[in-house]
Parts: structure tokens; C-alpha cells; sequence
């Protein structure tokens, strides 16, 4: 399926009293093919995140979703190659962005870029069903004129999952969104991430090649595809090493050639290693280990301890956009990681596991 991602674009239509009303378009779907016939509402529902059916519903009721330019109601099934728009009269909250004075863990800072060690639970820039509280928010309140991404996300070069912790650079010049965005696309930045795994990673070391795209059944989550299905995907790759051997998880490190959407996520689960307590992806479920309830209450403490799934942007290197230095970042694993892991060590000392 083809996916037109969230835009600003407006839409003239008229209204039954003759005035000419501006619509702005939220999403954009194209059915596939092989689209089997599904109501409207069910099929948003899969594809729009945290999206509910009577919120769904209520729009098309409104005459908000329209299917090859025409309202339909929440009945209406989806056929191969509809062409699928929800249109409201407000832009999209993503595009209102609001300062906010949120404090920034600023790490280093000059004239062209910033560094950012990110909080867990901070999401990157305004989306569906987040349009404050974001990092975005904050650095609009701090930073005057920053310059936008091609995705119009002022200082954006780069961005981590909301649950993800650690560091991210931030562009403050035209000449240093370039310069560094080049440098991600080029695939010469350098990312190093920490994460905790389900099961004893049995090789030492190991590279992940796997191309990345949508999971076709749940629109929230990605997937590896392989073989005749590679095309579905994007190239991806991920080079692990591992740090730690816990009993039933390992540490291990992921340094990434690639940028894809929950890369790391989704490779350690391909390859059989579910990041720990990565609830979108299976891991908040135990899913290694013994079924004592001792073990079983020891796990659900580790998951109080680290509610989130177990991975960190440890260490960021680039080339400085106007100095051309190799500048070298890396920030401390955060309290409740470092609390999850020491719990780990413990138990593996004192068990089989």
C-alpha cells in the first residue's frame, strides 16, 4: 500500500450555501491492488495512529473522509487503488507549532548546531494524538529562526523514537541542515544505541541486512521483508556487538548504517531478540525464561523499573559543517536503564539463567 504521509495541503470545496470553504488534508492513503473489500473505518482504523473507530466514524458522518474526491460515509468498502483523503478544517496540529519552555539537556552548543540528550518519553516533533510537549516545542521556544527540514520541522536533521533516550543533533543554520542531513543520508554520521534483548544473543557480533516497510496486517509496526518481497521495503542494515550476557536478556550495542523507522526494533525482533519491554513490538510479554512466579515477579519489577522499551542513542559523531572536525558525543545509560540492567546482573549471578 501506498502511504501519502500527514501534509499541510489545502483543498477548496463548496459548501451546500454556495461559500467556497478551505479544507486541509490530514491523510492521504492509495488502496492496494489486491485490496479486498473492507469498511472505511476499519481500514483507517489499521493505518491511523490512535485513531478510534468513533472518532472515525464521527468524520465521516462530518463529510470529512473522501474517496476519489467524493465524501463517503463509514460504510463504505475500500476498493483496489482508492484514492483515501481525510480533510478538516483545521491544519494539522503538527503544523501549529506552539513554543513551549520545556527545559533542553543541552550537551554541547555553537553558532551552526546543537546536541541533545533526549528524555525518554519526549516525542521528537508533533504528530497524531501529540501536538505539545514535544522537542519541537521546546526549541522553537529557545531557538529564533531556526531552518526547516524538507519535512518543514524547524532544526530537525534527525529523530528517535519517543521512548527512546539519548542524543540528537539539531541544525540551527540553512548551511548546517545541509551539511548534517547530508551526512545522514551519505550514511557518514555515526550512531552507536544500547539496548537490552530478549534471550542470549549467541553469536559475539553479527550485522542485520534486512530491508524495512510497513508490517502489512499492523500499520503501527514495521517489519523485515526478504526475498521476492524485498521491494516492500527499505535497504537497511544494523551492525550488534555484544556487550553483556544477562541470564535470559543481553546488552548489547547496535551502531546503524542505515535511518529507518524503529530500525533496531524491528531488526533484533527479525532476528529473534525482542528489545525488552518494547510493548509495540511483543516485548513487554516475558519471552524468555522459566515460568516460577519468583521470576515471573522479578521481570514485572524490571518492567516498573524501565517502562519503556530498553534502548538508548549512546554516542553521535559527525563532521562539523563549517569547521569540518570530527566532533564525538556520548551520553551516560539514564537511571532506569542502568537500575534494569544492575537488577539483571544480580539475578544472572545467582541463577542458571
Amino acid at each position: 500500500m501506498e502511504i501519502v504521509h500527514q501534509t499541510n495541503m489545502t483543498t477548496t470545496t463548496q459548501s451546500t450555501d454556495g461559500n467556497d470553504d478551505e479544507l486541509f488534508e490530514h491523510h492521504s492513503f492509495i488502496a492496494d491492488k489486491g485490496q479486498a473489500p473492507l469498511r472505511i473505518d476499519k481500514y483507517l482504523m489499521n493505518r491511523i495512529e490512535n485513531a478510534t473507530r468513533n472518532k472515525i466514524q464521527a468524520a465521516a458522518k462530518d463529510g470529512s473522509i473522501y474517496v476519489n474526491g467524493t465524501p463517503v460515509k463509514s460504510n463504505y468498502k475500500v476498493k483496489p487503488l482508492d484514492k483515501i483523503r481525510v480533510l478538516l478544517e483545521h491544519p494539522p496540529y503538527e503544523y501549529l507549532l506552539t513554543p513551549e519552555d520545556i527545559p533542553l539537556d543541552i550537551v554541547y552548543e555553537d553558532d551552526q548546531l546543537l546536541v541533545i540528550n533526549k528524555p525518554a518519553g519526549m516525542v521528537v516533533h508533533p504528530g497524531h494524538g501529540n501536538y505539545s510537549g514535544t522537542l519541537i516545542n521546546a526549541l522553537v521556544f529557545h531557538f529564533e529562526n531556526l531552518p526547516n527540514n524538507s519535512s518543514e520541522r524547524p532544526g530537525l536533521v534527525h529523530r528517535i523514537d519517543k521512548d527512546t533516550s539519548g542524543l540528537l543533533v539539531i541544525a540551527k543554520t540553512e548551511k548546517a541542515m545541509t551539511h548534517l542531513s547530508k551526512q545522514f543520508f551519505n550514511k557518514t554520521s555515526e550512531r552507536e544505541y544500547l539496548a537490552i534483548v530478549w534471550g542470549n544473543v549467541e553469536d559475539d557480533e553479527g550485522t542485520i541486512e534486512g530491508h524495512i516497510g510497513r508490517h502489512p496486517k499492523n500499520r503501527l509496526q514495521n517489519t523485515v521483508f526478504e526475498g521476492d518481497d524485498e521491494d516492500k521495503g527499505k535497504p537497511a542494515v544494523t551492525h550488534y556487538k555484544v556487550l553483556e550476557r544477562l541470564g535470559y536478556v543481553t546488552l548489547v550495542s547496535c551502531k546503524l548504517e542505515t535511518g529507518r523507522t524503529h530500525q533496531i526494533r524491528v531488526h533484533m525482533k527479525h532476528i529473534g531478540h525482542t528489545l525488552f519491554n518494547d510493548e509495540r513490538y511483543g516485548g513487554e510479554r516475558i519471552l524468555k525464561g522459566t515460568t516460577f512466579s519468583k521470576y515471573k515477579q522479578f521481570v514485572e519489577n524490571c518492567f516498573k523499573l524501565l517502562p519503556r522499551q530498553a534502548l538508548h542513542a549512546k554516542t553521535l559523531g559527525f563532521k562539523h559543517p563549517t569547521t569540518g572536525e570530527q566532533m564525538q558525543f556520548d551520553s551516560p545509560i539514564p537511571e532506569d536503564m542502568q537500575q534494569c540492567i544492575e537488577k539483571w546482573r544480580q539475578y544472572s549471578k545467582h541463577t542458571d539463567a
